[in-house]
Formats: structure tokens, sequence, C-alpha cells
């Protein structure tokens, strides 16, 4: 099975311009809200037309815009889990789950598929009540059971977990991890989180402002970013613009200093990035050492959240706000460090603390995107 979109779709001045493939795998789409992950997904169930260009699906042609093909949503054989699940009130469980069953389907077939999909989902015991008489937990996998009932060419996840707390979060992605293994095709999954997205996918494609920056393997984008938007997403805290001073060097204008880069800076460098975890405490000057002072702390439960600012910031660097100015430049202008502390003996840093802090060229990382 496959999966080929390249499609193009403009709202006012907001445009849509994404090209990505996909095979028997889940694939993600990674991005912040409005970035396009949604109208993507729509467009391929059909629910929304491109402008132009070409969706295909296990070779079958959804949309082609030269062609003039645009299959209605109930020819396409797509099935979309959304957010708040879609379930029809006014049915009981074992009705939804048949709702999509393909018509001419014979009775005795579609009761053995009803109580099959109730089974593989443990919702038995619920066939004969309605969605308002079930927990959220229930109704996600009464939705489930109806998405693989419809017997689907693709199936469309967007956001399953996004009106949950966290601990039923982690018992419903059990529920996830049965769907996956009972459909052998293609999985597209939205999300806007890099652990949820690196769990489930096997491939993940960064979609901002309506492109799509980078589709990698899960690990490799967390582990070798190739954009901004990549780096960002991928939960990399201090991800920062840069101009290229030298094939050795760049400027940073947000935080006002230079640092040398690892392995060069190529001429259309664009951005660096440090995660908070991977700063170190110094002792004396050296590459990539600077002076800093700890303006903001904050701790969960096993970690504290240090604010820094540099304190020999260039001439070029706008002036340094303070923390009653307004906050999105006072964070603009900051590096994050996160100090564990289970480890013994660790001296966590003060609001005030002035220190030395080193930015290792071996966990810097450069993109040109």
């Amino acid at each position: 099975m496959s999966l080929e979109v390249n499609i193009r779709k403009t709202f006012g001045s907001y445009a849509l311009d994404v090209q990505f493939g996909a095979g028997d795998e889940v694939f993600g789409l990674l991005g912040a809200s409005g970035c396009g992950k949604t109208l993507t997904m729509r467009c391929i169930a059909g629910i929304e037309t491109p402008d132009e260009g070409r969706i295909v699906v296990n070779g079958k042609v959804f949309f082609d815009s030269e062609a003039s093909i645009n299959l209605k949503p109930q020819e396409r054989k797509t099935a979309l889990l959304f957010q708040n699940y879609m379930l029809f009130p006014n049915l009981t469980v074992e009705d939804n789950v048949a709702a999509g069953i393909p018509k001419g389907t014979s009775k005795e077939e579609r009761d053995a598929i009803v109580k099959g999909e109730l089974r593989r989902f443990d919702v038995e015991a619920f066939a004969k009540r309605y969605p308002a008489q079930l927990s959220g937990g229930q109704q996600q996998r009464v939705a489930l059971a109806r998405m693989l009932a419809a017997r689907p060419g693709i199936l469309m996840l967007d956001e399953p977990f996004s009106a949950l707390d966290a601990h039923l979060k982690g018992v419903l992605e059990q529920n996830l991890a049965s769907l996956f293994d009972a459909f052998g095709g293609t999985i597209l999954y939205v999300s806007h989180d890099i652990d949820e997205a690196v769990r489930f996918c096997d491939t993940i494609a960064v979609i901002e402002h309506g492109n799509v920056m980078e589709v990698d393997a899960s690990r490799e984008l967390v582990d070798n970013p190739k954009s901004m938007a990549g780096l960002k997403l991928s939960g990399c805290k201090n991800a920062v613009e840069v101009e290229r001073l030298s094939d050795t060097h760049v400027y940073c204008p947000q935080w006002g200093v230079k640092m040398a880069v690892p392995g060069g800076a190529p001429a259309d460098v664009r951005g660096v990035g440090v995660r908070a975890f991977n700063l170190r405490r110094a002792d004396a000057p050296g590459c990539n050492i600077y002076r800093v002072r700890v303006d903001r702390v904050s701790d969960s439960r096993f970690e504290r959240m240090c604010m820094l600012s540099f304190l020999d910031r260039d001439e070029r660097a706008e002036p340094l706000v303070g923390a009653t100015d307004q906050e999105v430049h006072f964070l603009h202008q900051r590096m994050f460090w996160r100090v564990s502390m289970r480890e013994p003996g660790v001296v966590l840093p003060e609001v005030g603390d002035e220190l030395l802090i080193e930015i290792p060229e071996d966990k810097l990382y450069v993109v040109s995107r």
C-alpha cells in the first residue's frame, strides 16, 4: 500500500504546498497549530479540495487537477479519526461500528465484523449503550473499532490524544498499538507532540507555514534535525537563527555572541541549536564558553530549568531586557539550561549567580533550512 501527495491550496494569504510519499508505515505530520497538518489530511479524505495537484492512495487516484479527477469522500475509502471521535450520538455502540461498513455487505458478514472489532477493542459489554453513556477512553475505542470495520485503504488520525489527561493518554496509547498491529497499510498520524510522534511514527514530515521542511526517520529527526522547524519541534529549547562570519564561526544576534561550529559553517547556514540538558558548567574560559547570569529558575520533580543571559553581549546586539519587560523579549534573549536534581552533590544554580557555561561543539546542531 502507498500514499502520494503533491497538492497546493490557497486561503487568502495562507498557502498550503506539500509533497510527500509513504508506504506501509505510520507516517507522521508534525507541526505547530495552523501549519497545515489537518488541512492536508482533509484534502486526502476529500473534505477539502486542493486548488491543484495530485493525491494517489494504493494506486487509486483520489485527486488529479490536470485529469479533472476528484473522488467524493465516500468513494475514497479513507478512515479519519478526529480529536473528538465524531461518534453518532443517536446510534448505539454496535450501530456506530457498523455505520462505516460498505453497503452490500451481507447481514451475517456485517454482524461478524462488528462483533470482531468490538472484541478487539474490548467494548463488547457496551454494544447497546450510546456514546453519551461512555467515558472518553471508551468512546475512543469505539471510534477505532469503527475505523477498522470500514476496511479502509488508509487510516488517518488527527491528534487523537489532544483532549485527554496524561494518565488516560498513557493507557489509551495501547489501543492505538492494537489498531496499528491490525492494519497493514499506510497510517497517517497528525501531531504537534514530538514524543508522541516518535512513539508511533516510522517516518515524520515536519510542516511549517504550509510547507514540508524535512522528511526523515523518527529517530533521525531527534538526533539530527535538518531545519529550524525540525530543530524546534524535536524539543530543542535553544534554537536560534545565526549569521555566518567565516568558515568556522557564526554570530547569534539573539544572544549577542559568536560561536564556533563543528565541521565548519555552511555557506547557507540558517541556525544552530543546543539542547538545554547538554550545556555544561565550565571552570575556565575557552571555545564556546560564555559568562552568563541566572535570571530565572523553575523546578519540576527532577530538574531545575534556568534562564541564562549572556553578560558579554556583542555591541551589535539589542539591549538586554529585564524580567519585568515584555515576556516574549525576555525569553527571546535567554538561553535555557536544564540541571538534574538527581545527581549526588550537585550545586543548583540560583537567581543572580554568575558563572561560565559551555556550549559543547559536539552537541551543537547546525541547520540550513
